[in-house]
């Protein structure tokens, strides 16, 4: 960010249903074009067209109720914002406001995108390098829980009964910093090496059984992989064991099936202190160095985890 510029935090829910993802992609509607699209029209005239940068990219399909992005806006932009209808505000208030209320006035009442907040981003903030975790939660109706079809847009609905103390246990084994190139797509370039800090099942009162997973950074399709292995457990087709042995192969595999996108949402980023922000964004920057991790956040039952010696970072995706 140039000394000349002043940034902005996003807050951001969707329903990803009829998104082709969040990323840009020519000919298809996506969650960053349309909000950079409805930049454009709050801010046009006044500098380039402003462009979001994410803290986590998601698949098609999938949704978010605690996305976050940033957005770098020129001293013009700023003095557009606090002009807008002749408002007399402080600078370090009026903008923010003023972007959210426009923004979510060009989406609509009815839409499936919202900008639930905006804020001065503070000094080193950087949506995608500053963040230290992603949570996310993945929601199945089993054949056991009630089809309940005001929320059918956000939760798989399976045909089976599953075992879901089976993917709780299947899932705490997993905890712990890996490479996940066997649940994972990999992208050219990137690292298939996550620290997963979390992961456990729940089957809440309504009946439907919830995924919490949380990791410093996702491969692309990693979560979705993971809930398909527990799931394939669930069932009875794969043992509680069979998760760690696929991992520890490093090669994606058929025993199990990725599953849809419909049932994962986005829920929360986590970012360090305010303090912290810069020195986090160089660090997930910086891909240099040597740093050997021994131990896991969680320690798990069942087969003991290899120490992972890293040359780089993992790669924020």
């Amino acid at each position: 960010m140039s000394e000349a510029t002043r940034r902005l935090r996003l807050e951001i829910s969707y329903d990803g249903s009829n998104f082709s993802g969040w990323s840009n992609q020519p000919g298809l509607r996506t969650v960053q074009g349309v909000i950079e699209a409805a930049l454009a029209t709050v801010l046009a005239r006044f500098g380039p067209a402003p462009v979001l940068t994410v803290a986590g990219r998601t698949d098609a399909g999938v949704h978010a109720l605690g996305q976050v992005a940033h957005v770098d806006l020129t001293p013009a932009q700023v003095a557009k914002l606090e002009r807008h209808r002749g408002k007399a505000a402080s600078p370090q208030t009026s903008a923010p406001a003023t972007l959210q209320r426009r923004l979510n006035g060009i989406a609509g009442l009815n839409s499936d995108v919202w900008i639930t907040g905006v804020s001065w981003a503070p000094e080193g903030f950087d949506a995608r390098f500053s963040a230290v975790w992603r949570r996310y939660e993945y929601r199945i109706a089993d054949a056991t829980a009630p089809r309940n079809p005001l929320v059918r847009s956000h939760t798989l609905w399976h045909p089976v009964p599953l075992d879901g103390a089976a993917m709780d246990l299947a899932a705490f084994s997993l905890v712990g910093l890996h490479d996940w190139a066997s649940y994972c797509k990999p992208r050219d370039g990137s690292t298939t090496i996550r620290d997963l800090q979390q992961f456990r099942w729940q089957r809440r009162d309504d009946g439907v059984l919830v995924a919490r997973v949380v990791a410093d950074a996702f491969c692309h399709s990693m979560v979705r992989a993971l809930v398909g292995a527990c799931v394939a457990v669930g069932e009875h087709k794969l043992g509680i064991e069979s998760v760690v042995e696929i991992r520890e192969q490093m090669s994606r595999i058929s025993d199990f099936k990725v599953m849809p996108a419909k049932g994962l949402t986005l829920m929360e980023v986590g970012y360090p202190d305010d303090a912290d922000l810069g020195e986090r964004a160089e660090q997930t920057r910086a891909r240099r160095g040597a740093v050997t991790f021994s131990e896991p956040r969680e320690a798990a039952p069942g087969p003991a985890r290899h120490a992972v010696s890293l040359t780089a970072p993992p790669s924020v995706d």
